[in-house]
């Protein structure tokens, strides 16, 4: 995979599709940035995605093996990329050059959607619009640092911290987790720094009591002894990132590496936060523009065959693009027919819910203020209805082990609503949190598990404190849960161990261990 360059003069027939489009989507009232087109051919579209999106992104084998992936599932006909668009300022989206007509019109209607939610919706307002600029800088020293330190070493400390990416706190953008401290903000009683007990003496006797080299000592002793029994961190972090980027023994350049690593990581997160919303939105408005604009007559029968291919469910995957858009076009009916409220709330009767309308007219302003201010979870959670569910035949499902199959779990609402927002939470992955820096005052790290009825994977566990061992350099533990019983997984820089906690998490029972090497 090498760098390429693309070029932004689009061919005079896409230049004068991107305009009408343009004045469409304004006209419906949405609201971005400029739009940049760049027209590919499918290796260098594979090319950017495999890059995130960010063609001077630094360099890593990752990014080829996703490359490789994405190459030779078009070659076989497996699945082929239309489009992709960069949530910046300007905004760069590209085009795949063998698309048809229609299909660039879909195409370009799609990134409009998805530019509008980029700079109107709140999850996204704390993030890099200059990220292009960014990643080039970024790249830029990181092979800098392969340059100097050499490739393997570099690329090789990369591993690590990728592995760790997401140990982030996705909603620390707008949570203030940690106080400013204020040396002079003392809490009543508190004692203040250098505060020691003197003996009460004469001014004359004053230095012969209390020598101030003594004294001094005192006051030196009882900071570090206060230092020293505070818990470190004084909270539980759940931003591991940050806590070795302020902590762990790493040079200046393994810091660096891993504050671009942390903050890519951030970049991305709001785009995992709203998939359902964000691809729902995109898709609702290329929709919207394409049927009641910019289609010619000839193109309807390859428009429906690809915009049906986009919707299509397969069998154990949702579709985020169609639930996304059947909810937000559910939530326009809704509140256009004033379906919504105490008064529709309590009807019970079914035909007279099914005949409801009082003309309100009041949806398309209400698509815009949910994509405002909501991600995937509070869009589900607010939006999701019985009817909903059960117009759209949802249900949730299970795997039987004794079958080996998957089966229907239930049709009930609440039960479909759960697994949806289980799966949404924190992305469906677990939380963990530093709990102590200083484990057994041996400078060892000591994380926790919040088990939420999500089992960590013991292979990707471990694999996970090995990596964390090598920026802290000293051994790591994770608290978890497993078979119902508090365990211990531990790595040392030689063995993992598996070890049954005891009553107390920080003095656990001493059963025999058992390692894993």
């Amino acid at each position: 995979m090498s760098i390429m360059s693309t070029e932004h003069n689009l061919p005079a027939d896409l230049r004068e599709l991107q305009i009408e489009i343009e004045g469409h989507a304004r006209s419906y009232g949405l609201d971005f940035y400029e739009t940049i087109f760049e027209v590919l051919n499918y290796d260098e579209l594979s090319e950017i995605a495999a890059l995130g999106g960010f063609p001077t992104r630094y360099p890593h084998w990752r990014f080829g093996m996703e490359y490789e992936q994405l190459s030779k599932g078009y070659r076989y006909g497996l699945q082929k990329i239309y489009e992709m668009v960069i949530n910046n300022d300007p905004c760069y989206a590209y085009l795949l050059r063998c698309n048809q007509r229609v299909d660039q019109k879909l195409v370009m209607a799609h990134v409009y959607g998805h530019n509008d939610f980029f700079k109107n919706n709140i999850w996204f307002s704390r993030t890099n619009r200059k990220m292009m600029d960014e990643t080039a800088n970024h790249g830029n020293r990181i092979r800098s640092y392969m340059e100097r330190f050499g490739e393997e070493t570099v690329e090789s400390f990369i591993d690590s911290c990728l592995s760790l990416e997401n140990l982030i706190d996705i909603h620390s953008p707008f949570i203030k987790r940690r106080d400013t401290a204020d040396r002079y903000d003392f809490k009543d009683g508190e004692e203040r720094p250098g505060d020691v007990v003197k003996f009460q003496s004469k001014d004359y006797m004053d230095s012969y009591l209390n020598p101030p080299e003594v004294l001094k000592e005192e006051a030196r002793q009882k900071e570090f002894d206060k230092q020293k029994a505070r818990q470190f961190p004084e909270q539980p972090e759940r931003d591991v990132l940050l806590f070795l980027l302020e902590n762990a023994p790493l040079n200046a350049w393994q810091r660096d590496v891993l504050d671009i690593v942390r903050q890519e990581a951030y970049y991305f997160t709001p785009q995992g936060q709203t998939k359902i919303m964000n691809e729902g939105w995109a898709s609702f408005w290329h929709s919207t523009i394409m049927t009641t604009k910019i289609l010619d007559h000839s193109e309807l029968i390859d428009y429906a065959d690809h915009h049906s291919g986009t919707m299509a469910t397969q069998p154990g995957r949702l579709n985020p693009y169609k639930l996304g858009i059947e909810l937000l076009r559910d939530i326009e009916e809704r509140w256009n027919k004033g379906q919504f409220g105490p008064e529709f709330d309590e009807c019970d009767d079914y035909e007279a819910r099914l005949r409801w309308d009082k003309g309100l007219g009041l949806g398309r302003a209400k698509i815009f203020e949910v994509r405002q201010i909501h991600n995937d979870v509070t869009f589900i959670d607010t939006f999701l209805t019985p009817d909903f569910c059960r117009r759209h035949k949802m249900f949730s499902f299970k795997h039987n082990d004794q079958n080996e199959t998957y089966e229907i779990e239930s049709r009930e609402f609440k039960t479909i609503k759960d697994r949806l927002l289980f799966g949404l939470t924190n992305f469906g992955q677990p939380i963990i949190r530093v709990k102590e820096g200083n484990y057994r005052n041996r400078s060892e790290l000591y994380l926790q598990h919040e088990h939420f009825g999500l089992d960590l994977k013991l292979d990707h566990a471990q694999d996970t404190l090995r990596h964390l061992h090598r920026l802290w350099t000293r051994p790591v533990h994770i608290e978890t849960n497993i078979d119902g019983r508090s365990t211990l997984l531990s790595f040392d820089g030689t063995d993992q161990t598996i070890r049954p906690l005891g009553g107390s998490t920080h003095e656990p029972s001493e059963p025999k261990a058992i390692r894993r090497g």
